[in-house]
């Protein structure tokens, strides 16, 4: 380790996994889904025919993907409150000291580092309520896609029973009325939340190889390792 410099631990094993899970489904979630709403290749069997299960397998790899986010999300969702390592919902809570820290974070952003009045050491309330919109997004993306699932269970019958399909009404029949009041407006909704998501993804990389090249903390490392290092005041850099 560089002197001057100290070790901080910032992601703990468990978080790294969700992370890195998180990110292969979202691109194992994109191939199907933009399969499913336009195929775009063919796979072929013997003597040349077409594989007729093609878009089945990409819609029960798309289905199985969406589990994936379901259980992540839960698990997300209590560590922001309850976790032992750290409380992420202390960040959002809109007080003085929050604001102020977003707002000098916003600017550090637009001014390349010109301007840091802030401490880069833990997790900031800009790139907590970031993150946060893109937990809201998949979750969004996720009942609008169980709505869409539902809608291919009309007779309000499934494999493991009527009670699945009047679950799913129930939780997300509102995304009808939200978007617009047809089938067609969820789907809509749902394929233009997929391109918010991708921009999404596109800052977060930039944002953390910009921290990474400007503050010289290793940010990057973090989904990595677990860590990144700061200045430490109390050392005498060399």
């Amino acid at each position: 380790m560089k002197q001057g410099y100290k070790q901080v631990k910032r992601m703990t094993p468990a978080m790294r996994i969700i992370h890195w899970l998180n990110a292969f489904s979202m691109i194992g979630a994109i191939i199907t889904g933009l399969y499913i709403g336009h195929p775009y290749y063919q796979t072929l069997i013997a003597d040349g025919a077409v594989d007729k299960y093609v878009m089945a397998w990409n819609r029960y790899g798309h289905f199985m993907i969406a589990i994936i986010f379901d259980v992540t999300s839960v698990v997300i969702a209590y560590l922001y409150f309850f976790s032992r390592f750290e409380k992420p919902y202390k960040k959002l809570i809109p007080n003085g000291k929050n604001v102020t820290e977003f707002f000098a974070v916003l600017v550090n952003l637009l001014t390349l580092n010109r301007k840091k009045g802030f401490d880069s050491t833990h997790s900031d309330s800009f790139n907590t309520v970031y993150f946060t919109i893109f937990h809201l997004l998949l979750i969004w993306m996720l009942l609008t896609g169980l709505q869409m699932y539902v809608q291919g269970l009309e007779s309000g019958l499934s494999s493991i029973g009527s009670w699945w399909p009047w679950l799913l009404h129930v939780s997300t029949d509102w995304t009808l009325y939200v978007t617009g009041g047809t089938n067609m407006d969820v789907r809509i909704a749902h394929h233009m939340s997929m391109w918010f998501i991708i921009c999404w993804v596109v800052f977060h990389i930039y944002y953390q190889v910009w921290r990474t090249i400007f503050w010289k903390e290793a940010d990057i490392a973090i989904v990595i390792g677990g860590s990144k290092f700061v200045k430490d005041d109390t050392l005498k850099s060399v």
